[in-house]
């Protein structure tokens, strides 16, 4: 163990370093090397080698070598390290703005998240987290969070009351399972698998790739597709790493993400039609309800922003044909 600490910061201490004609940053997020958003930051990592000709150069680290997300996001506060990805809810407990984009049913449907994303709305998250030494580059495709479950299948709103579901911990996905009449119940996710299996929690709720990649399946037998929330991932840099960096290199770096994007969504494209075969063959429930019952009990949520901001930003999405 102390030879991995010892490793972990020598790998810090040289996240932005120069090595004879380059500089190298390091990369570490929590995913695994399988999960399609790693192999859009594969892509950045190849275009922003291919941009740069070889001057700046990525050190990817996955799979939480260096720690989880929040970690992850003081490290890059503090410049200890370059970049990370973390899903938008994180986000929400750094940067309050965030938490707008994890409200239930705030978007028609992918589409229109995207919309969002890409329009004035996303700039404008992007950028806000500068002021938390987060400068966001890019946002990828995470899908829909969905239900599933150990015991029985989620057909409509009401059957959600009593369960214990697994959230991550952010506070709009606690009032959405609170105003279901479920009870939400924060965990790390590396300690799920092992909840679900134990009776811990009764479910949890999450994107079709992650269920798969994480065998959450081979202990929950029903999934449903009621798409409360599009919460995306986020690529991003630290305010610290980019005073390191020339205006050039700056460009690079944006760039990079910018070509990255619709790489990433091709792989989440493909990595739901391949995980929803594996579904099946495992024997797992889908189950497709109408959405006018979780859309009306989980209306409190929405109504919860009082922030004049916050309330401002809702507007906009709202308003984003």
């Amino acid at each position: 163990m102390w030879i991995r600490c010892i490793l972990g910061l020598i790998i810090l201490l040289t996240s932005c370093s120069n090595i004879k004609d380059h500089k190298t940053l390091t990369l570490a997020h929590s995913l695994p090397m399988s999960h399609p958003v790693h192999k859009g930051i594969e892509v950045f990592q190849k275009e922003l080698d291919k941009i740069s000709k070889g001057k700046l150069k990525i050190n990817i680290y996955a799979d939480g070598q260096l720690g989880g997300e929040r970690e992850a996001l003081e490290l890059l506060q503090i410049g200890s390290l370059s970049m990370t990805k973390v899903s938008v809810a994180t986000m929400a407990n750094f940067v309050k703005e965030y938490s707008v984009v994890g409200i239930p049913y705030i978007f028609k449907d992918k589409n229109h998240c995207f919309r969002v994303l890409e329009g004035k709305v996303g700039k404008q998250l992007l950028d806000k987290g500068a002021e938390k030494w987060l400068k966001g580059l890019c946002f990828y495709d995470a899908g829909s969070r969905c239900f599933y479950t150990t015991k029985k299948q989620i057909n409509k709103v009401e059957d959600v009351k009593g369960l214990k579901i697994r959230v991550m911990n952010d506070p709009t996905a606690i009032k959405m399972i609170s105003a279901m009449n479920g009870s939400p119940t924060p965990m790390a996710y590396g300690e799920l698998y092992t909840a679900l299996q134990q009776g811990v929690v009764d479910g949890a709720e999450n994107n079709i790739p992650s269920f798969v990649t994480s065998r959450h399946f081979e202990v929950c037998k029903y999934y449903t597709f009621d798409q409360h929330t599009f919460v995306p991932d986020i690529l991003l840099i630290g305010t610290k790493t980019l005073e390191r960096l020339t205006d050039q290199e700056k460009v690079w770096v944006q760039e990079a993400a910018n070509r990255s994007v619709p790489a990433q969504k091709e792989f989440w494209k493909a990595s739901v039609e391949e995980g929803l075969q594996i579904l099946k063959e495992a024997g797992v429930q889908l189950s497709y309800p109408e959405k006018k019952g979780f859309v009306n009990e989980t209306r409190d949520v929405i109504a919860s922003f009082k922030d004049p901001e916050l309330v401002k930003l809702i507007n906009a999405v709202k308003n984003t044909n």
